[in-house]
């Protein structure tokens, strides 16, 4: 009875040894690779675990790729940080910011009448964003000639008002892009082979009659001066060439009414009204301006 005793009171120990041995311990939890410093945030592991949970989720190492290929910090950062999804759908709603203007110009060529419709319902609805309000003069800009040479002449312009600073710009910008278009050949009234052509069949331009015009050029242009309500500048044209001056009209009758008031143009002559030639851009109201 006594050794029976002996052996049931150590064998406890034995099952519970035996229990420690076979006992084992796993985790749910996949193992996330951080690869550097500049991924070893809280938020990224974290979400990585939570979205791949069945699955090891494979990061780039350094010299060699990983699941996502060669892809920057910031791509990383982009896709797992919480400011990921909303900064993508802020550029996707950028890609798309009007789109009934879209939808105008879809169907412009299958239903022309349509679009043009459409595109004047647009407009009556925003018309006070579209349009502004005109600043120029209602009364038409006066237009003369005054032994006007091609070759050797003044432009003289006559406003309602001294220009301000911004009315400057926009006259020396229309000057400018007037001169530009002018010296590269662009204003050759013996080339007009499509506004000469008719509007009920397709548009055909022959390239050869086109090359084997004669060219016209502007040779050369002088800077604008002011003297307040007045200016001119000093043209050398070269060619007789009566589109140049029709296209620099048409600009400046349209500025006149809407933005700069234009009283007179006048198209050569060497005096006009009380224009003073020993001014100096240090005199009130005088200025010279580079075209």
């Amino acid at each position: 009875m006594l050794i029976l005793n002996s052996s049931l009171h150590h064998q406890p120990p034995a099952l519970n040894f035996q229990f420690l041995r076979r006992q084992t311990f796993t985790t749910s939890f996949p193992v996330v690779a951080i690869p550097s410093p500049a991924f070893a945030r809280t938020d990224v592991s974290l979400r990585a675990a939570k979205e791949n949970s069945s699955q090891y989720v494979e990061v780039e190492t350094e010299g060699g790729e990983g699941k996502y290929g060669n892809r920057s910090n910031e791509d990383f950062e982009g896709e797992f940080s919480w400011q990921g999804s909303s900064g993508r759908r802020e550029e996707e709603i950028n890609y798309d910011k009007d789109p009934e203007f879209a939808e105008i110009l879809g169907s412009c060529l299958e239903d022309p009448q349509k679009a043009r419709s459409k595109m004047e319902e647009r407009l009556r609805r925003k018309r006070n964003k579209v349009l502004h309000t005109k600043t120029g003069s209602a009364t038409p800009m006066k237009v003369k000639f005054n032994k006007f040479d091609f070759s050797n002449s003044y432009i003289w312009f006559e406003f309602y008002n001294t220009l301000l600073d911004k009315d400057v710009t926009l006259i020396c910008d229309t000057i400018r892009s007037w001169h530009i278009i002018g010296r590269l050949g662009g204003l050759n009234a013996m080339n007009m082979q499509l506004s000469q052509s008719t509007t009920d069949k397709r548009p055909n331009y022959d390239a050869i009659q086109g090359a084997n015009v004669t060219p016209t050029t502007f040779y050369n242009i002088g800077d604008l001066e002011i003297q307040g309500n007045l200016a001119r500048i000093w043209v050398d044209i070269g060619t007789s060439e009566p589109l140049l001056l029709d296209v620099l009209i048409n600009a400046l009758t349209q500025i006149s009414s809407d933005y700069i008031g234009i009283k007179q143009l006048v198209f050569g002559g060497t005096e006009f009204e009380n224009w003073n030639e020993n001014f100096t851009s240090e005199d009130a109201d005088c200025s010279v301006h580079k075209i």
